[in-house]
């Protein structure tokens, strides 16, 4: 019996001895900018640390990342947000293969970089975004609906409910994960209503400033909008208010006189005779 258990612990430290270590996660870019608190893998994030494929990047409810791929794809990552680096594949000349980012909530900017477009693949839960040259933004709600504005080039986007094709600048389109899509108009209020909260879209709102090459030159209007929704109205001018009760009218003006035909002398009125003077003489005397 011992020489049986001798045998298994010679035989165990032989298979450690000959294990190959785990190989290190890939890095695929690092971070430029990092505000508030930006949380990967390992922990918090700092300016320059590097990120990996199938990182899982999350933001606190003030938290902002700006990150920079190999091949000069930018991706910003908004205040209260989940995204993982899903798939990395990195050609020689610089260049991605695939690169497929899998975002669950929060607020996105994306450039893309000197890959081909049909490289990128962006997937939310509502659909997924192929992109062409583009720059976007992209917003999740909790419960799922997305929202994707164009900012440069353009972009399809595709769900269960059908695809469509943003190709103008501040083209938007609003879908829900039970396939329910808008057709594509100008982003306006309404989508940050139909997202649930005014806090979407918050590098178009103005809520949070990006730097360091990622604006796209424009709000489309958003941050205006915004502004004007929060700035008070004039007062209009009221009617004058009447009269409070208990407090006496003015008086009539006099009115002016009338010739009824009675001078006075006890003459009915309108049957006055020139000839009779009106005077009267008293009781019993005769004119």
């Amino acid at each position: 019996m011992p020489s049986l258990r001798w045998a298994a612990i010679v035989a165990l430290a032989a298979t450690l001895n000959n294990t190959t270590p785990i190989a290190a996660a890939e890095t695929v870019g690092k971070a430029v900018v990092i505000k508030t608190a930006v949380t990967g893998a390992t922990g918090p994030l700092v300016v320059s640390a590097p990120v990996h494929r199938d990182e899982r990047i999350r933001t606190s409810n003030t938290g902002l990342g700006q990150f920079v791929f190999l091949d000069g794809t930018k991706l910003a990552v908004g205040w209260g947000s989940s995204v993982v680096i899903d798939k990395y594949v990195f050609n020689d000349d610089n260049s991605v293969k695939n690169l497929t980012i899998r975002a669950a909530k929060g607020t996105f900017r994306w450039i893309s970089g000197s890959s081909s477009s049909s490289a990128y693949q962006i997937v939310t839960p509502a659909g997924t975004i192929g992109v062409r040259g583009t720059a976007f933004d992209v917003h999740i709600a909790p419960n799922g609906k997305t929202a994707v504005v164009l900012l440069k080039g353009s972009a399809r986007f595709c769900s269960g409910g059908g695809c469509r094709e943003l190709k103008q600048r501040c083209d938007c389109v609003v879908a829900s994960p039970s396939g329910a899509m808008s057709d594509v108009t100008k982003v306006n209020r309404s989508v940050l209503t139909a997202l649930g909260t005014q806090r979407a879209l918050p590098f178009l709102t103005g809520t949070q400033q990006l730097s360091g090459g990622f604006g796209t030159g424009g709000n489309c209007g958003l941050k205006v909008a915004i502004q004007q929704e929060h700035t008070p109205r004039p007062q209009q001018q009221r009617a004058p208010s009447p009269p409070s009760p208990g407090t006496p009218n003015p008086p009539d003006p006099p009115a002016p006189p009338t010739d009824d035909g009675n001078n006075g002398h006890g003459n009915d009125p309108g049957k006055h005779d020139p000839s009779n003077p009106g005077k009267s003489y008293g009781p019993g005397r005769k004119y």
